[in-house]
């Protein structure tokens, strides 16, 4: 990683939250940000954060997700995901998070994340993969 990953820095990103993002509630009235794609919103979130910093051959992989969903955003409103580097350890990675939308708090908690090696990831995956019989 570059020296310029740190522990205290801070990224946000914004997300407009669309039918796709969504979950039906209260019988059907209304369609909200659903608790799955808020995470995957943070992981892309932090992974993208990460690769900004990165040398070259380093990705990352989420390794554990700690987030409450307290509020609800409506279909068409936008959310703001606000990430802080808490802790860094060697390869192992934790940003605190924070979701935001127009009005309230949505989610808050911690993302976790460990720095990984693209080429060996690579021949990794492509011998699982030669086992499962996913290459030709």
């Amino acid at each position: 990683m570059k020296e310029t990953f740190k522990v205290g820095n801070k990224t946000t990103r914004r997300f407009k939250i669309d039918v796709s993002k969504t979950i039906s509630v209260a019988g059907g009235n209304f369609d909200v940000y659903a608790t799955p794609e808020m995470i995957r919103d943070i992981e892309r979130t932090c992974k993208d954060y990460i690769l900004e910093h990165a040398d070259a051959n380093e990705d990352s992989v989420g390794t554990q997700v700690n987030i409450s969903h307290v509020g609800a955003t409506l279909m068409g409103m936008s959310v703001e995901i606000s990430v802080l580097l808490k802790n860094l350890d060697r390869r192992r990675v934790v940003f605190e998070i924070t979701v935001n939308d127009d009005f309230d708090l949505v989610g808050h908690g911690t993302h976790e994340r460990f720095i990984t090696d693209s080429v060996k990831s690579t021949e990794r995956l492509s011998q699982k993969a030669q086992k499962a019989g996913l290459l030709k």
